[in-house]
């Protein structure tokens, strides 16, 4: 089956870097393109011409947000707030899960068609904690494998574990409590997972090893994930270097910062991969972050920049074009709803832009670049992330065609300045079309978005419980005015 797709802009990749083709075309036979540029001289089976739009390379997405978002919680929070989002000593002593297997199997189903909305084709997920027993487990993954299968999702997958979990004593000071049993258990059920589903669905879904937090699994457990990760060929991804309060506790039980402790476990190489990575050597130890830098560089450890939810967190990345100077690979998650990849690239560039108080720095080429081949070469994958013969023909158009999007110039500028996610039409994954003018095949929006509302309030509910003051969700979470109820 061969497939054609023109537009006004088509971004294709010569040499070692993407072309943009002014009123191209790209083609594709069954899952592998065979051509991008101008005038195929060949025959096609069936052909689109999108128009004034983009045909670009699918957005690669390695910190996807695969929750219904809890970041519209606690993005703004106070301090006090803040500290009742984790666990009660009380809670730690009888977690419970809040909710059923089929709704937790539903809330991934939601995730993903919001990623593929998004123009995500590649997607290495992340989701929140607090509401489970402990952690993900093996069978709610093996059911997500199915839903890849149904959608057309490219996943990079796996339960995450740990060993630990964030807690408030009842004097609001954080501190982490233990289960090494469960976090030992979890990591051999993704071990598990790995071999018993990666490749599944003809290559589209791939095993992956995600442990949850550096504070929050135990030095066992993060030298048995590396030699898991070495065995067995696949990615393992591990948040680290996030946080002020991750970096006190590991001073106190180790006497080292996270990555000069990663490095020493020889945890870092090139199938390592770590989100945010924006505390680094600490000033008051007499670091300037250059050591930090090299041991990335040096390991061929890639970065997962998330913007968005770091700057709703007030921080930044110091800086974009820093890290990038140093020979470090960086690629793109999004980690908040909405997971808009167009945002999140508009978001990294104006952030870089800030930090350097240069408007030439952290440009729309280079965030480009981290969503598409950089994610790519952090998953060790010369197929993906750009358009080009052989690659695989994951596509995203994005539609320049609405008033709002104003006139287009340069298509990759206009396309972080002037669009979002909503101007995503047309996802194609592995050569299958997954969407198409809005639409995603077996998708009823009214349902899904009547389901995840039920969900989002049991989930707003829930935090009573956990809360180390057992505050009402309206104290724990006022709104922004005073809302006043229908009588």
């Amino acid at each position: 089956m061969r497939t054609k797709r023109t537009a006004r802009f088509v971004i294709g990749y010569a040499g070692d870097d993407h072309t943009v083709y002014r009123d191209g075309e790209v083609v594709y036979e069954d899952d592998a393109v065979i051509y991008v540029g101008h005038r195929f001289p060949g025959d096609v089976d069936v052909a689109y011409d999108h128009g004034d739009a983009i045909i670009s390379p699918g957005f690669i997405d390695l910190d996807a947000l695969f929750d219904i978002d809890h970041a519209i919680f606690d993005t703004w929070l106070d301090a006090d707030r803040l500290a009742g989002q984790r666990w009660s000593e009380d809670y730690f002593r009888q977690p419970r899960e809040t909710f059923a297997f089929e709704d937790e199997v539903f809330k991934r189903r939601y995730a993903m068609v919001q990623l593929i909305l998004n123009g995500i084709t590649t997607a290495m997920p992340i989701a929140a904690e607090m509401s489970r027993a402990w952690a993900e487990t093996y069978h709610e993954f093996a059911a997500v494998v199915d839903l890849a299968g149904e959608l057309g999702l490219r996943l990079y997958l796996g339960p995450s574990y740990r060993a630990g979990v964030n807690v408030t004593r009842a004097d609001g000071t954080p501190d982490v409590l233990w289960n090494e049993r469960l976090g030992e258990a979890g990591l051999d059920d993704a071990v598990r997972f790995v071999r018993d589903f990666d490749g599944a669905h003809n290559g589209l879904v791939r095993g992956a090893l995600l442990p949850a937090r550096i504070e929050t699994n135990t030095l066992d457990i993060l030298r048995r994930t590396k030699a898991a990760s070495d065995e067995l060929g696949c990615p393992l991804r591990l948040h680290a270097a996030q946080g002020v309060q991750e970096v006190r506790f590991l001073r106190a039980w180790y006497g080292k910062r996270p990555l000069e402790l990663l490095d020493e476990l020889d945890f870092l190489g090139p199938r390592t991969l770590i989100p945010h990575v924006t505390t680094l050597d600490l000033p008051e130890a007499g670091g300037d972050s250059t050591g930090d830098l090299a041991r990335l560089r040096d390991r061929g450890t890639s970065v997962i920049h998330c913007p968005m939810i770091s700057i709703r967190h007030g921080g930044l990345l110091d800086s974009f074009d820093r890290y990038r100077a140093f020979g470090i690979n960086l690629a793109l998650g999004t980690d908040t709803f909405p997971p808009d990849m167009i945002r999140v690239m508009d978001y990294g560039s104006l952030a870089g832009k800030i930090v350097a108080r240069d408007q030439t720095a952290a440009s729309a080429a280079d965030l480009y670049r981290a969503a598409t081949l950089g994610g790519a070469r952090a998953l060790g994958r010369d197929d993906l992330g750009r358009l080009a013969e052989g690659a695989k023909a994951d596509i995203t158009v994005v539609s320049l065609a609405d008033l709002r999007t104003g006139p287009y110039d340069d298509p990759i500028r206009t396309m972080l300045y002037n669009t979002n996610g909503a101007s995503v039409s047309t996802v194609v994954v592995n050569g299958r079309t997954i969407m198409e003018d809005g639409h995603i095949p077996g998708v009823d929006v009214d349902e899904l978005r009547g389901r995840a509302q039920r969900y989002f309030d049991a989930y707003r509910a829930s935090y009573t419980e956990r809360d180390f003051r057992r505050r009402a969700p309206d104290e724990l979470f006022p709104p922004a005015f005073p809302i006043v109820q229908r009588p």
